[in-house]
């Protein structure tokens, strides 16, 4: 068997702490309080996020006017 298979783009819950500006700790307490509807990956004891349930979560959680520079 090859690894010639493309790798997600996962997210450690470092990552996403950091990202979010949080600390691993409330990251943690969300998953287990169902706190916030942001999806994340467990495979044996390993969490993982995927880069756009991230990236969703963030945009579900815009608030005012976003200019569009497009």
């Amino acid at each position: 068997m090859s690894n010639s298979a493309p790798q997600l783009n996962l997210l450690t819950p470092q990552d996403v702490a950091t990202r979010l500006g949080i600390s691993i700790t409330t990251l943690a307490t969300w998953r287990c309080t169902k706190r916030y509807p942001l999806a994340y990956l467990k495979v044996g004891r390993l969490v993982r996020y995927r880069i756009g349930d991230v990236e969703a979560f963030e945009i579900a959680r815009l608030h005012g006017e976003v200019a569009n520079d497009y």
